[in-house]
């Protein structure tokens, strides 16, 4: 056993254990030589054997997009099919647009049911697309399962730490890192709750869709009066355009009408020159 320092030592997560064994007692001895010091030197914490499954855990996947002529029809056999199967409707969303009646729906079935339900939606419709994958788990289990027994082994090795200490500060400080693996502990055992509902529900994304004939507008009837008014205002129209384009030539109109001036003016004044040569 160690003497201990004067100055209290910094709180640290004991390192993972080195082999799977349950010492009766902890390896590190923790000395308390006065009211002012805490260590804890480097141990295995104690760790229970993580279980290991006897068979592969496997989780599937499948994705289809089926299209029917009656989506009722088709979504109350849909039902009939999830319900035999033993399996259940997580979410499902509908919709009407872009001439599609649409219904999006996710399925979760156990694994022993789950090509006889896809058999059975084969027959709400002509399949379009259908995929299918599995994802082997059985290694991520073990790792979390091994990583959740060994910070629990470093959870009940605070704890003990927890009721040895004497100062307020190394309580404080204890209880912080207790505090850490309890949340790392909840972290790794949502992610293995998980993994064990991934692999006893396998889960069907199916897309069912119906097409729906889109409407199209009748040409609207057109009266005698409607057409006369209509080629008035068409009349007006360019009337009014011609209009404005005699306008906007001014510039050519107003040098015709000087050119045309001077051509009259030098005609008439040469008739002039004539007359008088003549008389």
């Amino acid at each position: 056993m160690r003497e201990l320092a004067s100055q209290p030592a910094e709180i640290q997560a004991p390192p993972p254990p080195a082999a799977p064994q349950q010492p009766t007692s902890l390896a590190q001895a923790v000395t308390f030589n006065s009211p002012a010091s805490v260590a804890v030197a480097a141990a295995s914490p104690p760790q229970a054997a993580a279980s290991v499954p006897a068979h592969r855990l496997l989780v599937y996947h499948a994705d289809v997009r089926l299209k029917t002529e009656a989506m009722p029809r088709a979504a109350a056999r849909l039902d009939s099919l999830v319900r035999r199967s033993g399996g259940f409707v997580s979410s499902s969303a509908e919709t009407r647009a872009d001439g599609e009646w649409r219904q999006e729906t996710t399925i979760r079935v156990p694994p022993t049911q789950f090509q006889h339900l896809l058999g059975g939606l084969s027959g709400l419709g002509a399949v379009e697309e259908k995929k299918l994958s599995t994802d082997d788990v059985t290694a991520e289990h073990a790792d979390v399962a091994a990583r959740l027994a060994t910070k629990r082994a470093i959870e009940r090795q605070y704890t003990t730490l927890l009721g040895r200490a004497q100062r307020i500060k190394d309580v404080l400080d204890i209880e912080a890192k207790l505090g850490e693996v309890r949340e790392e502990i909840e972290a790794t055992e949502s992610r293995l709750k998980a993994l064990y509902d991934e692999v006893a529900y396998s889960t069907i994304t199916l897309v069912l869709y119906q097409p729906l004939a889109l409407a199209v507008p009748d040409a609207p009837m057109v009266s005698f009066g409607s057409r006369l008014v209509e080629s008035f205002y068409a009349g007006w129209q360019l009337l009014v355009m011609l209009l404005l384009g005699g306008i906007s030539l001014w510039p050519m109109l107003l040098l015709g009408a000087v050119g045309g001036w001077w051509w009259l003016h030098r005609r008439a004044r040469r008739r002039q020159l004539e007359a008088s040569i003549a008389s």
